[in-house]
């Protein structure tokens, strides 16, 4: 029987901010057990430290510092980094881990702790169970580091500019961005500096939005989650393209020409159509999500190409990546994969990607995006006190049944938990926008009369 993580979520622990489990005390339990697990060889151990725009990043962050350097290994403060940023600072310095404090597309008030291994890969669940087993089963050294075996701690002041030279790296050198109007909405977060500077290098003319961080204002009706603002801002500017990243810069939602919002499957299936033209997508193989539009599935099988799905994250999007050798998946949420440039979701690199295809075949956004025509979807989130089996719920399971036997063959419906929120999403696909509205709306009645 597979062992349930307690603190560990979809991607890292997270919750509300100085409450049970993010606190300062959990933080620095936390940078113990990752100082202790990784560090092998007897050398001197380097961990790197990243973080979005919150207020409680700084007590994270000191926290998280203390307990790394009390095993005797060093830390390298970046500050300020999407997310993907330091997993290639993790990786170009060759420390032996990352940090991220984030709650990525979360408010505020929340915070998380994600890490990445040298490689800037995710972690993967045994490594996460090993760190809660030296949390609550007490497996703490009873040795601890003195004197000159105490960890370091230093600042990367060139982080972001490290990051902005790579981040650029990925978009051919003989290609510019020149003569394009580019709005980007960097959700007051942590790509709110690198995001402007990769684009208006480039050539670009920027539209900067939500770059004025306050450490409360993070995602807030910005961003990812609010794509509608920079859709406004392409339409009010007459820019060519808009982007939305999330609070720690790894996700993107697009927005073309004339404010049309193309999320994440647009992403993935433009991309992969221009892949196969190119004869680079390994395997004609694009891996997506459970979530992803069946649209999107039919556009990439009727153009030769097969889609494999995984379970909700990117994480699990990268693991089947790696297991089967494909170069290219990612999360109808923006979470876009490409493993050729990083190892993780990136929505800088995306959004430079899908520019590359826009100079290079000299087409606007809505003209690509014509590659694929979603089914009606819908998803309703449901809040619940706890997160209970299906089989416990014989009343939910059983009208869960009935939608998808009236669906057969013409749609889908399944329910998940968030792995990061108190939530259940319901979500169907369907001919009729009505009807399965009604279908997700009747599911979420009966989830609240059981979990509300």
């Amino acid at each position: 029987m597979k062992t349930k993580k307690r603190l560990f979520g979809t991607d890292g622990v997270r919750g509300v901010a100085n409450i049970e489990p993010m606190t300062s005390e959990m933080a620095l339990q936390l940078g113990r057990a990752i100082a202790y697990i990784f560090k092998k060889e007897p050398r001197r151990h380097r961990i790197v430290i990243g973080k979005d725009t919150r207020l409680s990043g700084y007590m994270l962050e000191s926290a998280m510092m203390a307990g790394i350097c009390s095993m005797g290994v060093d830390t390298v403060i970046v500050g300020p980094l999407p997310t993907p940023g330091i997993a290639f600072i993790t990786s170009s310095m060759r420390a032996d881990a990352g940090v991220v404090i984030s709650a990525s597309h979360n408010a505020y008030q929340d915070n998380g702790i994600k890490f990445f291994s040298r490689d800037g890969l995710k972690l993967p669940d045994e490594l996460e169970l090993k760190i809660e087993q030296f949390i609550f089963e007490n497996q703490n050294p009873s040795h601890r580091p003195t004197a000159s075996e105490v960890g370091k701690a230093y600042r990367v002041e060139d982080a972001i500019g490290r990051y902005v030279v790579f981040a650029k790296s990925t978009f051919p050198k003989e290609l510019t961005l020149d003569g394009l109007k580019i709005a980007v909405d960097c959700a007051n977060g942590a790509a709110y500096k690198v995001a402007p500077a990769v684009f208006y290098e480039l050539g670009a003319e920027v539209i900067p939005i939500s770059v004025k961080p306050n450490g409360e204002n993070i995602n807030l009706e910005c961003g990812a989650l609010h794509p509608e603002k920079v859709a406004a801002a392409v339409r009010e500017s007459g820019a060519h393209v808009g982007f939305a990243l999330d609070g720690d810069g790894d996700r993107c939602i697009m927005v073309d020409e004339k404010g049309n919002v193309l999320d994440g499957d647009y992403i993935l299936a433009i991309c992969a159509m221009a892949m196969m033209k190119e004869g680079t997508l390994k395997k004609n193989t694009v891996v997506s999500t459970i979530m992803s539009n069946s649209g999107f599935e039919a556009a990439i099988n009727t153009a030769g190409g097969r889609v494999i799905r995984t379970g909700v994250g990117d994480r699990y999007v990268v693991e089947e990546m790696l297991k089967g050798g494909y170069n290219l998946g990612g999360e109808q949420s923006g979470h876009i994969i490409f493993l050729d440039h990083t190892t993780t979701g990136d929505g800088i690199i995306s959004a430079l990607q899908i520019l590359k295809i826009m100079v290079m075949e000299g087409k606007p956004l809505s003209e690509l995006a014509k590659v694929m025509t979603t089914f009606p979807q819908v998803l309703v989130n449901v809040k619940v006190r706890e997160k209970k089996e299906l089989s416990a719920m014989p009343k939910v399971a059983s009208a869960l049944k009935g939608v998808e036997e009236k669906l057969a063959g013409r749609g889908r419906a399944f329910i998940r938990y968030s792995g990061t929120e108190p939530l259940a999403r319901i979500t169907i696909e369907g001919e009729e926008q009505k009807e399965i509205t009604a279908m997700a709306n009747e599911l979420a009645a009966l989830l609240e009369k059981e979990l509300g």
